[in-house]
């Protein structure tokens, strides 16, 4: 399990994120404050405020996701 912050300030960027994340084989969920949402469903990311910081969690690995993930962090980048 991996975790990264980062902010998804537009609906673009959203789209562009669970687009990404539905081409890995293993769970992806965002959370904010206690509010979990599959990262894979753009209904649920685009429910979120998507002002606000929000943790990402993987649960796999997939070099080209990660890499994309770090290029948008706000914080500490996936390992």
């Amino acid at each position: 399990m991996k975790e990264v912050k980062l902010k998804l300030g537009t609906i673009a960027e959203a789209k562009e994120f669970v687009s990404k994340a539905s081409k890995c084989d293993f769970d992806i969920d965002i959370f904010y404050n206690s509010v979990v949402i599959d990262g894979k469903s753009i209904l649920g990311v685009l429910s979120l405020d998507l002002r606000r910081e929000l943790t990402v969690r993987i649960y796999g690995e997939d070099l080209e996701f990660e890499t994309y993930l770090n290029s948008i962090a706000t914080g500490s980048k996936v390992a």
